[in-house]
């Protein structure tokens, strides 16, 4: 049986759809930055995609091939995520999209190392004949978020995290977004094959304790 993160740490993956504090461990991943609507035809967004799920599968076939990684085991591939952000706006105006910048992430496993990564990166170039110089090995650190499952429109996702603010506020929290903590989200459907007002995504937002002084 293959190893699921989604199921091994439902804590990460599988929140509930009411808001709940969790700590987050650094974690390393696949990553690809950009900008722009990501729903415009041949967008960065779109582009971003590709590029990550084509070394993703490198690494996890890897079994098949000469490069053995040390401490390899069978797992799902990770769920889609991105960070979002806009210059000079404080959160998300998603009447803007044109203004979105983002890093596209799929989590690495733990046994994949950095020399790993700079072999999958050769190995698809080579195999594919395409410049994957996008896709970087990012380390990242998210520390204590707030964070709810929300079910339904990307562009809806304001309701649920005036609710996720709300909470936290209610729980003795602020929000601590800043240029290295982001906003945060998981895509657990395939939008291409899941109805809009179903699709699922976690939505996880950086906090710090309010200090009262």
């Amino acid at each position: 049986m293959a190893f699921d993160y989604k199921k091994e740490y439902k804590e990460f993956y599988m929140p509930k759809n009411k808001p709940g504090i969790v700590e987050v461990p650094p974690m390393n991943y696949l990553a690809v930055r950009g900008k722009g609507d990501p729903n415009a035809d041949g967008s960065e967004y779109k582009e971003s995609i590709g590029l990550l799920y084509a070394i993703a599968f490198t690494i996890k076939m890897s079994k098949m091939g000469s490069h053995q990684i040390e401490g390899y085991f069978d797992y799902v591939v990770p769920p889609l995520e991105g960070f979002w952000w806009q210059d000079d706006t404080e959160g998300i105006d998603y009447s803007h999209k044109e203004d979105f910048r983002f890093i596209s992430v799929i989590r690495l496993p733990d046994f994949v190392t950095k020399e790993d990564f700079n072999w999958a990166i050769e190995e698809a170039t080579r195999k594919k004949k395409q410049d994957f110089s996008k896709v970087e090995f990012l380390t990242y650190d998210e520390g204590l978020c707030v964070q709810c499952m929300h079910i339904g429109l990307y562009d809806d996702e304001p309701e649920t995290i005036s609710l996720m603010h709300d909470f936290m506020a209610e729980s003795g929290y602020e929000l601590d977004i800043t240029e290295k903590r982001l906003h945060h989200e998981i895509y657990l459907s395939d939008a291409r094959k899941v109805a809009a007002e179903r699709l699922k995504t976690v939505i996880r937002h950086p906090i710090k304790k309010i200090n009262y002084k």
